[in-house]
Formats: C-alpha cells, structure tokens, sequence
C-alpha cells in the first residue's frame, strides 16, 4: 500500500493524494481510488482518451462546473443533488477525475434483512425499483429500515428531475441517466445523480455510451445497427433523458418497468429485448392497446402485488402524474418532442405532493396515498378506508377585478397540515431557488374540538370571504363547506375554496 501524488492538469499548482492498495475499485471504464482522507475520490479511466474525450472533461471540471457555481442554488446543486467532478490529474499516460466522496447517508448500514451482505455498499437506485427487494419472502429483502415510505420515492424524484433540468438547462445531457447512475436514500429522502463524466453536449461531444438497458429511448435501440455516421442514427441526447427520467420515476413509484409486459415479440431473446423496449415498444398500461399487459401468471410471488398493475395502476399517483405517464408512455414513446420536460415532471410531483392524504392505519408499510377525488377513499396499498370527514382545498387565483378561476391547484387537508406561502401566492414559486424565509410555514390545519381550522401563524391580509370577516395572525378559521378564505390582498394572492368530503 502506498500514497500516490498527482497533480492537475487545469492548475498545475494544485495536486492530490490517493491510496494505491494494488485493489481499486472498479467501474465500468474506471478505476477507483480513495483519498488518505476519504473526502474526495480519484477515478481513472482504464483506456486513454483521445483529444476530445480529454476537452469533454477539462470543459466539466471547468466551464460547467463554473456554470452551476454562479447560477441559482448552486450548493443545493453541488452538495445535494450531483456529485460533480472539480478537477483533472494524469498518470502513467491515464486521466483521472476528481470527485467528492459520497455522503454517508448513500451506503447501506443494514442492507439485507437475512445477511447484510450488501451492508456499507452504495445505494445505487435500482434497489429501489422492484417490489422483490421489500417482501419479506423475498431472501434477498432489504432491511425495512432502509426503505421508506411511497412518499420518499416523490421526493426523490423531485431530486432527480431538478438535476436533469438543470443539466438541460446549460445545454447538456446525461446521456445514460438510469438508477445505476442515482444514489438514494429513502430515509432521509435524498437522491444523487452520478458518473457525470460522460455528458454530451449537442454538436460538440457526443455520447460514449448509448445507455443502460431498461432506460434507453426506444428510437436509440430502433436505430442502434446504422452506422454512427448515418444521419437516421439517433444517440443519445435530452430527449432521449427524458424518456429515461419517466422511467425512473414510473419505476420509483410503482416499482415495475413501464415497458416490461407479456407480449413475446420474437423467441431469440435478444431480438426480443431490442423490439420490445425500441420498435415495439408499447406500454403495459395502454388503455386501448392490451398487447403488452402484464402476465399476472409469470409474477413471482413477492412480485404479485405491485407487478400488476391491476391491483397497483398507475392512476393512483393522480391526476398531474398519470397525465404525465400517459403523455410518456403513449403520445412520447416514439415521438421524441411530445415527452414532457424535467421541469414538468418536478412541478406535478409538487403538486401531487400536496395531494397526499395519511393513511389510518399505522401498519400500512407505505403511510400515504394520493386523494383520488371519490367521495368516499381508500388506501390502495393495505385497503383502510379513510376515517372521519375529509376538507379538499381549491386554489383559485384573481383573473380581473373579482374574477377568480381555479388554479388547477388542490391541497388536501390532514390533522397538523401546513400551508405555506407557494400556496398563498402566485409569485412564490416551489422550486430549489426558494429562499429560506419562504420554506416556512405560514398557517395549518387542525381537527379542533370536532372541527377543521385553519390557524393564521404569518399571513397579514388574510380575509374569511363568506362571513365577510378578518382573520389576523394567531386566529383561527373553522373549515365548512363551500367557506371561502382570502389567503392575501396582495397582487398574486389566491383565494382558498373548501369543499368537505366523506361526511
């Protein structure tokens, strides 16, 4: 064991130390090595770059790196949701990235249930996406501990989907996003997109690899026996991250591959694969098309439940989710520019969050679910009918002078829920740039003495419409049916329309 020096090759000035055990831990085209200090890694790439393989990763390291740095949010982007490579070194003719360590909370303290043999590994993210791995006839189940809940998985994805707009955003693409290539951690609902190496940028570097099985867009493995040089070839690019971001969270939610169904398209299973997941890709949930529905009779057991789409379909994520889903897996699926866009994805998984309602029994091993808009709810997961009368808040925004229209907007009202100012306005917008004042909340719900409240904690302004009475800070609203409440008298304030459910 020895400790190796290298120096930059952006900054001759400044140089690294890594531990050369003769044992590196090795990737797909890289070898890794740990600092004495155990802060940032050393990845050599086995083969030699070329000219521009060397360009691509100076300009990371460098120009986009700098890029995320004065942009918006930039150590939310750095610390919470890349890991992103800051320097460059070479050795005996190789280069090598540096990048930070992962955070503690991305390796396993458990692992599996029976033999913790995955424990202190990395959490890459397709342990996460198959039910398998949480049934506990499964041998290979995870600690329950380490898995969450269903609403873990949304914020995840919220993650994942501010990471891929932001890389959009300055023109890149990841080119091979799949959950080889995210950390999460359900626990503390984070997630961290890795091995960013490889991005393309149009026109200028194109993609090394065409992605991960599973992940890749139908129109990359359609066109994958042309000639990289034939302009009907498709490579990977940000349309085609945008069919691997859908597929990360369909799986993420539901726990099964969108495309994976019953259909056989050809008996040489590598024929098959590059049909049923390029040409012929068809989703299993097809409203009109059953041709790929899942087999029920080739679900593993642990895989019976959430495999089947019948029992778990993908409309119990709700209404901004599945229109989603459908505009992915149906319109998008071989018309690349109808898929929708990361910020699209981040804003209805917002916006469905919001829509969450717990569930009332305290064994339910997924703790919520999605309000589905019926009189009467149930958990999808364990089958516990909801307790107790339900208030749904409307938001409605001021069209003109005392025209209010529906925002498209719903909050769904639990014991202690809060209200917070992306909801009182217009001009607070819920993304990774909002200020740490606005991430407090400004009222909450309560059931109080029979009744549903809601308590005015920082709103001045806020004004009960049907009674036609002020409400200052500190005071409470009770919640009836049809009550309307001013949340601000300011430009940009919306109105708040209550509507009590299951009475």
């Amino acid at each position: 064991m020895r400790t190796v020096k290298v120096t930059s090759i952006i900054d001759p000035g400044k140089s690294y130390e890594y531990i050369d055990d003769g044992n590196p831990k090795q990737g797909g085209v890289k070898d890794v090595y740990f600092a004495p200090d155990k802060k940032y890694v050393v990845a050599f790439f086995r083969a030699p770059l070329d000219f521009n393989q060397k360009d691509r990763i100076k300009r990371i390291v460098t120009l986009y790196l700098d890029n995320i740095k004065k942009g918006n949010a930039a150590d939310y982007f750095l610390q919470d949701i890349y890991r992103w490579p800051y320097d460059a070194v070479e050795r005996d003719g190789k280069t090598g990235v540096i990048v930070p360590i992962y955070d503690t909370r991305f390796f396993f303290s458990k692992g599996y249930g029976a033999n913790n043999s995955i424990k202190g590994g990395e959490k890459v993210g397709k342990w996460f996406t198959a039910p398998s791995f949480r049934n506990n006839q499964y041998p290979l189940s995870l600690d329950k501990s380490e898995l969450g809940d269903w609403l873990s998985y949304f914020q995840i994805a919220i993650s994942i989907c501010r990471g891929v707009k932001k890389m959009h955003q300055m023109g890149l693409a990841h080119s091979d996003l799949s959950y080889n290539n995210v950390l999460v951690d359900p626990v503390t609902k984070s997630a961290n997109i890795i091995d960013l190496d490889g991005l393309v940028v149009p026109g200028l570097f194109p993609p090394e690899v065409i992605g991960t099985a599973d992940f890749i867009a139908p129109e990359v493995l359609k066109t994958k026996h042309l000639n990289i040089s034939d302009p009907g070839r498709i490579l990977p690019n940000q349309r085609t991250d945008l069919h691997a971001l859908a597929v990360l969270i369909y799986m993420y939610l539901l726990r099964r591959h969108p495309l994976r169904g019953g259909k056989i398209w050809d008996l040489d299973a590598e024929k098959d694969e590059l049909m049923a997941m390029g040409e012929k890709a068809l989703f299993v949930e097809h409203p009109t098309d059953p041709t790929n529905r899942v087999r029920t009779d080739q679900l593993r057991k642990w895989d019976a439940f959430w495999g089947n789409p019948d029992k778990i379909p993908y409309t119990i994520t709700g209404p901004y989710l599945s229109d989603l889903f459908r505009r992915a897996f149906i319109d998008g699926l071989h018309n690349p520019m109808l898929r929708p866009i990361a910020n699209e994805w981040e804003t209805a998984l917002l916006k469905t969050v919001d829509l969450v309602q717990p569930c009332s029994n305290p064994a339910c091993d997924e703790k919520s679910y999605i309000f589905d808009n019926t009189t009467k709810p149930v958990c999808p997961f364990c089958g516990t009918p909801h307790k107790g009368t339900l208030p749904v808040i409307d938001l409605y925004y001021k069209f003109k002078n005392d025209v209010w229209k529906p925002e498209g907007h719903r909050l769904m009202v639990y014991h202690n829920q809060y209200l917070f100012k992306w909801h009182v306005s217009r001009k607070i917008i819920r993304n990774e740039s909002l200020a740490p004042e606005d991430k407090k909340p400004v009222g909450y719900f309560s059931f109080y003495q029979d009744k549903w409240v809601l308590v005015n904690q920082g709103l001045d302004g806020m004004k009960d419409l049907t009674e036609q009475k002020d409400i200052p800070r500190n005071a409470m609203v009770e919640l009836g049916n049809g009550k309307r409440i001013l949340l601000s008298n300011e430009e940009g304030g919306r109105l708040l329309y209550a509507t009590i459910a299951n009475q």
